[in-house]
Order: structure tokens, then C-alpha cells, then sequence
């Protein structure tokens, strides 16, 4: 819980160092040294353990250190992937590619080698168990694996402690019990709660309270 001190808004550029470790140690320390990894690298976990928080901070630490970095969601990887040459090319979602995007990718495998591509790529389940066409699959199962372990409640209550404390808020016990047993337990989602709450304190001037969490949630509020 050592990274508790740095910043996590919601807003704020993802970057290796705003990641809020958790069970991620090993993790964080071998995309801090991508560029000297040996061969490719593959990111699993649930939604909202921070696999698009963790392929953009990459991308945004190989392009300052001046190599050329890309990111590509599923949803926009199309039949065709970028080949420049010497480039960190991340792949988010792996699990939602298309028939076209799963060849692409495929082919993206077979020419790394030779145009010095490294691949960084993301998805919901180990390659054992993703829905894709047989021999992307394998070629996923070849990659370095590494699981993004999600928060546990205890991580996620001292993050939501520490973030109220900077904003000169009290959040008393029961509310944070209440949103890690009710509410989702994902840290954007929790930070968006946060937000809203921080906000009515200060429009109402009461302190952040239970009932208050409750009258918000009657009028709207979605935890």
C-alpha cells in the first residue's frame, strides 16, 4: 500500500507510478523495464483491475523515453495493425477483437520479429480460457503472463480514506463500509462516488454521512 500516497484522480494520466499497487509488485517492476523484457507481454484480469490504466501508463513511459508507442483498443483495431518499425504497439481487450482484428493481430505476431515490434497486450481471462481463433490463442499463451490482481477491501477503504483526508473530508467508518459491501468495488467507480459525495458536502455544508449517502442515492446516486 506504499503507492497510496500518489495520485489517483480519477483525471489524473495514468502512469506506472499512479497505480495503486495492491498485489501488483512483480507487475508494475517488469513494465517499468518493458523495453528489456524478452518477447511479449500479456495482462489479464477483471474489469476494472486496471489493464487499460496499466497499457496507457506504458505507452505513455516508452514515448517519453523516445521510442514510438501506440495504443489500440479492440473496438478500433480493424483488419489492419500499425507496422512501424522499433514500436511498443498495446492491444487492449483481446477478448472483444472481430474476426478481421484476431488475423491482424495474428499476422502482428508473425512479423514482430522482423520490424523490432513489441507487443503489450490485455484481456479479461488467461490465454487458456479466451475466445479466440486457435492459433492467436496459442501465440497469446506464448507471451510473458501476468495476472492484475484486483484491490482487496482493505486496499480500497485506505484509498478511500486517503483521498477524503486530502480533501478535508471525514468519511466515517460506515460509509466505506457500506459503498466496499453495496456499491462497486472497482477504484474509478469508487473515486466517482467520492466525487459526488465530496460535492453534496459541500453544497449542503454537512459532513459525509450514511444518511447523506443514502438521500443521494433516493435522488440518483448509483454506486
Amino acid at each position: 500500500m506504499k503507492q497510496l500516497v500518489l495520485d489517483i484522480r480519477p483525471d489524473a494520466p495514468p502512469t506506472l507510478g499512479n497505480f495503486v499497487a495492491g498485489g501488483n509488485d512483480e507487475l508494475l517492476a517488469a513494465l517499468d523495464t518493458l523495453a528489456t523484457l524478452p518477447g511479449h507481454v500479456y495482462l489479464w484480469g477483471p474489469h476494472g483491475s486496471g489493464r487499460t490504466h496499466l497499457l496507457r501508463a506504458a505507452v505513455s513511459a516508452t514515448t517519453t523515453a523516445g521510442r514510438v508507442a501506440l495504443y489500440v483498443p479492440a473496438a478500433e483495431a480493424g483488419g489492419e495493425l500499425p507496422q512501424t518499425a522499433d514500436t511498443l504497439l498495446a492491444i487492449d481487450d483481446i477478448d472483444a477483437l472481430d474476426p478481421d482484428a484476431q488475423v491482424a493481430l495474428f499476422n502482428a505476431f508473425n512479423r514482430a520479429g522482423r520490424n523490432g515490434q513489441k507487443l503489450l497486450l490485455a484481456g479479461n481471462a488467461p490465454p487458456l480460457q479466451l475466445v479466440l481463433r486457435e492459433d492467436l490463442r496459442t501465440r497469446v499463451g506464448q507471451c510473458l503472463v501476468y495476472e492484475v490482481r484486483p484491490l482487496d477491501d482493505e486496499a480500497r477503504a485506505a484509498i478511500l480514506r486517503t483521498l477524503a483526508e486530502r480533501r478535508g473530508l471525514r468519511l466515517a467508518d460506515d460509509v466505506t463500509d457500506f459503498l466496499l459491501r453495496h456499491g462497486r468495488r472497482d477504484v474509478p467507480s469508487l473515486l466517482a462516488v467520492l466525487d459526488a459525495l465530496d460535492a453534496a458536502s459541500l453544497e449542503r455544508k454537512r459532513a459525509v454521512t450514511l444518511p447523506l449517502l443514502r438521500e443521494m442515492m433516493q435522488t440518483g446516486l448509483e454506486i
